[in-house]
């Protein structure tokens, strides 16, 4: 049974949750552009029981957001400022936790256009970012080794890259010189982006 104020409904809401879901529906986020929150200074209003799981799975107070509608919206009120992930509206700013990055890039297009090749990734909230100088790769190291890809997605959010898409750019991959060193890395919209040196990309194989 839900609590006084809750309700239950795929996930679960309270009061100060349908508040924020308001307050960043009439700031116009839930249409095709994506609202200014980097014009946006409210007040803090403290952290909400609200985090993104290393999947890119949104939970609220312990319990998955079932709506892909309302994780979209949420998703485009995101921003990350003074190392911590707040949810912000004109009216007010709350913190979340993000386990490692706020998205996941869980589809990849290839096309060919003026600069040679350009990828595209598809996000988990349906955004489709074009892989280029300005939302470029990065690679980590896994926590069980390999390398972890993660691609920028605007101001200071990431995406990571799913393993089924990594073995996609490995295989697109090539060895360039970057700065006097043999790279193995991908290219798009004219910029390469390295993964590893190419020595050991080699040895790896």
């Amino acid at each position: 049974m839900a609590k006084q104020g809750q309700t239950t409904d795929q996930g679960t809401t309270d009061q100060g949750l349908e508040r924020l879901t308001s307050a960043a529906a009439q700031a116009g986020s839930s249409g095709k552009a994506l609202p200014p929150v980097h014009l946006w200074n409210p007040p803090f209003c403290g952290d909400i029981d609200m985090r993104i799981a290393a999947d890119g799975s949104w939970y609220y107070m312990g319990t998955p957001i079932g709506r892909p509608a309302l994780v979209r919206l949420f998703s485009t009120i995101l921003k990350r400022e003074d190392g911590r992930y707040v949810l912000v509206t004109p009216v007010e700013k709350v913190g979340i936790r993000v386990d490692d990055v706020p998205f996941m890039a869980v589809e990849l297009r290839k096309e060919a256009d003026a600069q040679g090749v350009r990828l595209h990734f598809r996000t988990n909230v349906d955004d489709w970012v074009s892989c280029d100088a300005e939302h470029g790769l990065r690679f980590e190291p896994g926590d069980s080794g390999g390398l972890t890809p993660y691609l920028h997605v605007r101001a200071d959010l990431w995406a990571k890259v799913t393993r089924a898409l990594y073995y996609e750019l490995v295989d697109m991959g090539e060895e360039r010189m970057v700065d006097g060193e043999v790279m193995f890395g991908v290219e798009s919209a004219g910029a390469f982006f390295p993964m590893a040196k190419a020595e050991e990309v080699r040895a790896a194989l």
